[in-house]
């Protein structure tokens, strides 16, 4: 039998996996910020980036947190000529912002780079890290924990 079951052609990433590449990209981002070594705020792209924005700025002592809401693909994800243009559905506080200077933005996983280039639009000045990148998406983020092949499906605990 040649046919796979959906979650055999995927990488399953679990809430321990998470938490522990959150804790790498945080170790990577201390001291890096360019406020004396310091962050001003962290960024969440919702819904993915919500758990490993949370621990980043535990991690780095970041209390301003705020969250960028934009969508790219239908409900229940769908292949990319089932995508629709990126949407910014709810911006982060703009006076807390301003070009994104001090701004760390954190998403679970860079494909495309669609979301990315919309973010960057908004806060061209802010520093863009993943936990991970495929390579379409790789050249719109500054930093990631690991990288995947293009065509790789990743599968979330939360999916």
């Amino acid at each position: 039998m040649t046919d796979r079951l959906p979650h055999e052609k995927g990488f399953h990433i679990s809430w321990d996996q998470i938490h522990r590449d959150s804790r790498a990209l945080a170790w990577r981002l201390d001291g890096k910020g360019p406020l004396d070594g310091a962050w001003k705020a962290v960024v969440a792209i919702t819904r993915g980036g919500m758990a490993p924005a949370m621990i980043v700025a535990r991690e780095l002592d970041i209390r301003a947190v705020d969250t960028i809401a934009v969508v790219s693909y239908h409900s229940g994800g769908g292949a990319a000529t089932e995508r629709r243009e990126a949407k910014v559905l709810k911006a982060p506080d703009a006076e807390l912002m301003g070009d994104g200077t001090g701004i760390l933005i954190i998403d679970d996983l860079v494909d495309t780079g669609r979301t990315a280039q919309v973010v960057r639009q908004l806060l061209p000045k802010a520093y863009f890290a993943t936990l991970y990148a495929k390579p379409a998406g790789r050249p719109f983020v500054d930093t990631c924990v690991k990288e995947f092949k293009q065509n790789k499906w990743i599968y979330f605990p939360w999916d």
